[in-house]
Formats: C-alpha cells, sequence, structure tokens
C-alpha cells in the first residue's frame, strides 16, 4: 500500500523537516500552504474539495511562530498565534468526515499545560491545566483537533517541548551569541527546560503514523534539563564559555509578559508513551543532540 501524508504547515521548521524525512523514507508528501506550488493544496482548496483520495495519514504542524522577537504581542498577533493553530486544527478534523481512506491523524501541540512544578515530574497521565495564555491555548488546541470527523481514524496528540533543530526556532535565535562567546541561559537559568530533536520529533511521528498509535505522546527528550544545563552543553559542543544570564526583564522586555513564560518557566515532563510504545530516541541528551547540532 502506498504511503502518502498530508501535512498541514508543511512549508514551517518542522513541517519542511517533516517533510524531507517521509519522502526519504518512501512516502509520497503533500503539504497544505497558503500558497499553491507543486505538491501543495491551499487551506481553500483543502475546505472545497477535502482531503486528497490517494492520501492516508495527514498531519498538523500549523502555528504561527509564538516567539517571533520582530512581532510585538498585540492582541492581533495574539489573535493570529491563536487562530493559526485552532482553526488548522478544525479544518483538517472536520476534513476527516469525507476521508474514510485515512487511518492516521496526528497533530502537534505544546506543553504549556503541565503547570510547573519543583518536584512534579509529569507523564501523559496526568491532567493538564489553562492557567495562563499558553495552557490555555494549549487545551483549546487539542479540543479542536477532537471536532468530530477524526474519529473515524487513529488520533494521536503530540505535546512538543521547544524543538532543537537547525534552520530555524531556539537554535537559530542563540547561535550567533553562543558562538560569539556571550551566549547563556534566560533568567535564573535554573527553570526546566522541556525539550526534543528535530529529527527524534519527525521519527517520533513517522512511528505513530506507521504503529497506528492513538492518545496523547509527549514529544519531548527523555533528559530532564534546567534552561542553564541546557546552555552549557550547546556552548561546550561550540567550544565556547557559558557565563552570560540573559536578566529576566530583558526577556520580559523583548516578548512580554505571557511570551516570556514559555522561556522562563518550565514543567518536568517524561515521555512516558513514547518509550513504552517501543519508540526510541536518537537523541536522549542534551549533549548527544548538541553534539549532532554543531556537526561533531
Amino acid at each position: 500500500m502506498s504511503k502518502h501524508t498530508l501535512i498541514g504547515g508543511g512549508t514551517g521548521f518542522i513541517g519542511k523537516n517533516l517533510s524531507k524525512l517521509l519522502s526519504l523514507k518512501g512516502y509520497d508528501v503533500t503539504v497544505i500552504s497558503r500558497m499553491p506550488g507543486p505538491k501543495r493544496i491551499t487551506w481553500h482548496e483543502l475546505e472545497k474539495n477535502g482531503i486528497p483520495n490517494s492520501v492516508n495519514s495527514v498531519v498538523n504542524v500549523t502555528g504561527q511562530n509564538v516567539l517571533d522577537p520582530s512581532r510585538r504581542w498585540t492582541p492581533g498577533f495574539q489573535q493570529n498565534v491563536w487562530n493559526s493553530r485552532i482553526n488548522s486544527s478544525k479544518a483538517l478534523a472536520n476534513a476527516l468526515t469525507a476521508a474514510p481512506q485515512v487511518t492516521s491523524f496526528v497533530n502537534l501541540c505544546g506543553v504549556s499545560s503541565y503547570p510547573p512544578s519543583a518536584t512534579k515530574i509529569y507523564t501523559e497521565d496526568d491532567k493538564v491545566e489553562g492557567f495562563d495564555y499558553m495552557s490555555r491555548l494549549c487545551l483549546a488546541w487539542e479540543e479542536a483537533a477532537h471536532t468530530g470527523g477524526e474519529q473515524n481514524c487513529r488520533t494521536a496528540i503530540v505535546r512538543t517541548g521547544a524543538v532543537v533543530g537547525l534552520g530555524g526556532g531556539m537554535i537559530e535565535s542563540i547561535w550567533l551569541p553562543f558562538k560569539l562567546g556571550v551566549g547563556g541561559p534566560l533568567g535564573t537559568g535554573q527553570q526546566i527546560m522541556p525539550w526534543i530533536h528535530m529529527l527524534d520529533l519527525c521519527s517520533l511521528i513517522q512511528h505513530i503514523i506507521e504503529k497506528c498509535e492513538s492518545g496523547v505522546f509527549n514529544g519531548v527528550a527523555p533528559e530532564i534539563v534546567t534552561s542553564k544545563e541546557f546552555s552549557k552543553a550547546f556552548a561546550s559542543a561550540l567550544n565556547r564559555p557559558c557565563i552570560f544570564n540573559v536578566p529576566e526583564f530583558v526577556v520580559q522586555a523583548i516578548f512580554g509578559k505571557e511570551r516570556s513564560a514559555l522561556l522562563l518557566s518550565g514543567a518536568k515532563i517524561q515521555p512516558k508513551k513514547a518509550l513504552a510504545s517501543g519508540f526510541q530516541f536518537k537523541y536522549p541528551t542534551a549533549k548527544a543532540a548538541c553534539a549532532q547540532l554543531v556537526g561533531k
């Protein structure tokens, strides 16, 4: 049976990497984008014509970049961040109603709905809560993926931490200061930083599709680290010092208080379900991930 995956947000940071990995594994890949092109459909075409008949798995990685430092945290930008996630999840879940050939639907979400705790280590069995903007967004995001049509296939929610990879995301923004020897953790550096290597995230999605897994998966690396510990691992891989902290008030001045919560707080989270399903992380530790990122 041919393997054909439709990726919502396939032109973004995660989407491009996922498209590349699945293509290398023998999948046909079609992406949903705002702009038409080869092996693409637009969101309007999805709404009008539905999911192509040859597609048997659907992945949604759509979402406006929350931590874009060039965008002020205005009500308009907050609405863009919210709508890009909720509307795309709803659109795909609804489209699945008329696509009985689809056997797997994977929707990426965040981990902000796990309340930070000094002692608690969370797994997928634990309850999530809405206690600030980011956590409420995560709850609404997951709910949007369960709007009816997805009941015809196996649906998985992947709650991802910070995705570390080349060409975008966190690593792109910290590469230059660390390369210059002036990089360091944000705030005190003692906050937990849930994270996952890009290649592991993409491989986990492939694993879920092929195993027809369903339910919630924590898309985080097994090693729990603080922001300071990750910063030290990255600096060490680059053979650079890690002696400068970025003060909390500077982070909040750049990103605003609500967005800063993503950078200045975090929960201890374990990928219990991924490991129990037989998935093997290629980069389970910050040291291994950072060594790969700098080409060691």
